[in-house]
């Protein structure tokens, strides 16, 4: 069977996951929306050339206007949401209503759990809907079901990952491969993870330690950030001790980062200045983004994911590394490809109806099996580490 596919925002995750779905997912159809119908139509001939073929076209849409999103999503078996996240709940619905399934790349873990609550309208539409895919939240936290399934009685999993340039340039050390308000949000407030079984909010950019990677990344560090862990708190409050997630970064960064926040540059309030009005954020953004920012990315991504617990009453525990470097041959980037292609497997798995349907949490979506099978068509190799050895 073929499937029709729509992909609305034709940005760097957008064009990623269309690659995908054209190369692993029957695709009769590929329909590539952006409100700029011009960035739409020259991403659609950039995959069809990368394809060799001519299943993706592009087309202008703007994705706040119901009646244009129900013609762009009429016949539409699968819809990946690339677009910023207050944007989804009017994109959920429609979904719903055109009886589409819908992953999105979320961003915002409250939006997230509003759209889980349209489970029922979901399995009376016959669609499937997960929010919060990519690859953290998404893949990181289906790697960390993966590690689970190879630990009998689960107690503890711990989740590290990021994404760094391949050649860190000082003072920054780092290059934005995503948009930048989220890279600040993550940054700012408190994370929620599982202490004792239950779910404890937990300050950013706090409990900083060290990891030792495989070259080229050698010794990283990770520190707290918010929104990498979706609704998987919840899913797992009184089933794990813990759950936590930190971000990993070159090290000296979270130092540098700790004092913009210390200094109020993460705040969206705004404050007088010299008898103007001006959001410190909005100052820290356009001084940042240009610094971190290039044309040329050349980016290595890294999640590990450790599971502990019992088996067979003994102590045990299984960690799975993963890392994945920009592509020369089709110039994604390894972001891209990790973003992306976790949301592609996620839509094209939901077209086939191999995922329930309903709406279905991002830590539900994928089980071990179908996230080890995808996962070798797209030549990502998790290393498998366990104790006491297999």
């Amino acid at each position: 069977m073929s499937y029709r596919y729509a992909i609305i925002g034709a940005g760097r995750q957008g064009l990623s996951a269309a690659y995908d779905m054209g190369r692993f997912g029957e695709a009769e159809a590929i329909l590539l929306y952006d409100i700029d119908s011009q960035r739409a139509e020259s991403g659609a001939a950039r995959i069809n050339s990368l394809l060799s073929a001519s299943i993706v076209r592009g087309q202008g849409l703007d994705a706040s206007d119901p009646a244009q999103l129900q013609k762009a999503l009429a016949g539409i078996h699968s819809t990946l949401s690339a677009v910023p996240y207050p944007l989804n709940p009017l994109i959920t619905t429609i979904a719903i209503e055109s009886g589409s399934s819908l992953c999105d790349l979320g961003g915002h873990t409250e939006t997230v759990r509003a759209q889980l609550a349209l489970d029922d309208a979901a399995k009376k539409a016959g669609v499937t809907i997960t929010p919060d895919c990519g690859m953290g939240p998404g893949l990181n936290i289906s790697m960390a079901v993966l590690a689970m399934s190879f630990v009998e009685e689960p107690e503890e999993v711990f989740i590290w990952d990021g994404g760094l340039p391949q050649n860190p340039q000082p003072p920054w050390n780092y290059l934005l491969t995503f948009n930048i308000n989220g890279f600040t949000n993550e940054y700012f407030g408190d994370a929620l993870f599982l202490r004792d079984g239950k779910v404890a909010p937990i300050p950013c950019l706090t409990e900083i330690e060290t990891l030792d990677f495989p070259p080229p990344l050698g010794r990283l560090e990770a520190a707290v950030t918010s929104g990498g862990l979706s609704t998987a708190p919840w899913t797992f409050s009184g089933k794990l001790k813990r759950l936590e997630n930190k971000t990993l970064r070159y090290p000296g960064h979270w130092e540098q980062f700790k004092a913009f926040q210390q200094l109020g540059l993460f705040e969206e309030k705004s404050i007088p200045v010299n008898g103007s009005s001006i959001v410190p954020r909005d100052i820290f953004h356009a001084l940042l983004e240009p610094k971190i920012t290039t044309d040329q990315i050349r980016d290595i991504c890294v999640i590990r994911t450790q599971c502990n617990g019992t088996t067979g009453g003994k102590p045990s525990s299984c960690t799975l590394e993963l890392i994945e470097t920009w592509d020369e041959a089709t110039g994604f980037t390894a972001m891209e490809k990790l973003t992306g292609w976790h949301a592609a497997i996620v839509a094209i798995l939901s077209a086939r109806g191999e995922i329930p349907r309903g709406a279905v949490p991002v830590e539900s979506a994928l089980t071990p099996e179908a996230l080890a099978k995808e996962g070798a068509l797209r030549g990502w190799e998790f290393k498998n580490t366990r104790t006491p050895p297999v």
